[in-house]
């Protein structure tokens, strides 16, 4: 067994204090007594009651996760359907300019996606809101959702989906009943990514939104140019609890879907 150098030790130290040391910090002051978040003058909990009571917070909140939950599944549905048709539809007729419109959110800055779809949204007359918001984050976020479904078709056993299809079933139904539940942890691992981008992101929804919409990272952007609350710091140690709870969860279920599968490998060995 491999034991940790002193090197690794100390590098993995100051790796870990570089990146999580300035959370911890934040996490902490967000229980300062003082409006100064620089100055500690004591424990206390009533910046987190403040939040509550802070509309304009709680209404970017409400404002951010609807767009997350509907730009995420649409852009789920259409990156699917964009990686099947790469992976399975062979070599057709503007295949390279359909592959190269699909991946270059990738590459491209946001400033430019966003102003892109500024303009366009101006030409069509379309009021700028929720919906143009939602539409700009599943512009940017499906063709995550297509690399990581694409990835997983490219390494799928076609000869389940032939068998499907020698039984009688239709091309859809071989598809609904076979491949999706076979590729559905990619599917969902995609949805997951494209929520967590439209939680993010900030650039591209300043772009695409109006004065009826405003998210959560716009909010807190505006409020940071005009200095650091201790509300802010109240909402970004929620947002860290609420990510690390579901990191532990995701872990937990991960560990405990491989020693099922461990086991059933092992049965079916016994057995055999």
């Amino acid at each position: 067994m491999n034991r940790l150098s002193p090197f690794n030790v100390v590098s993995l130290t100051f790796g870990f204090a570089f990146l999580y040391l300035p959370m911890l910090i934040l996490v902490i002051f967000s229980f300062n007594e003082s409006k100064l978040v620089t100055v500690w003058a004591g424990f206390s909990t009533k910046w987190y009651g403040t939040l509550i009571q802070n509309e304009a917070f709680l209404d970017a909140a409400w404002v951010t996760l609807k767009v997350a939950v509907m730009s995420s599944t649409l852009a789920t549905v259409l990156g699917t359907m964009a990686a099947y048709v790469l992976v399975r539809g062979g070599r057709f007729l503007g295949r390279t300019l359909f592959s190269g419109m699909i991946y270059a959110p990738l590459v491209m800055p946001e400033v430019i996606t966003g102003l892109s779809l500024l303009l366009l949204f101006i030409g069509i007359g379309m009021d700028r809101g929720v919906m143009t918001i939602v539409l700009a984050h599943t512009t940017f976020s499906m063709c995550f959702v297509s690399v990581v479904v694409s990835s997983r078709l490219s390494t799928f056993d076609r000869s389940l989906e032939e068998a499907a299809l020698d039984l009688g079933a239709s091309q859809f139904n071989a598809f609904r009943l076979v491949t999706l539940p076979i590729i559905a942890p990619a599917v969902i691992s995609g949805w997951l990514l494209a929520f967590t981008l439209s939680l993010d992101d900030l650039v591209i929804a300043s772009f695409a939104t109006g004065p009826s919409a405003t998210t959560l990272p716009m909010k807190i952007w505006s409020s940071v140019r005009l200095g650091v609350s201790p509300e802010i710091n109240a909402l970004s140690s929620i947002l860290i609890g609420i990510v690390t709870i579901g990191v532990i969860t995701a872990s937990l279920m991960s560990k405990r879907h491989a020693v099922r599968v461990r086991r059933e490998e092992q049965a079916a060995q016994r057995v055999t």
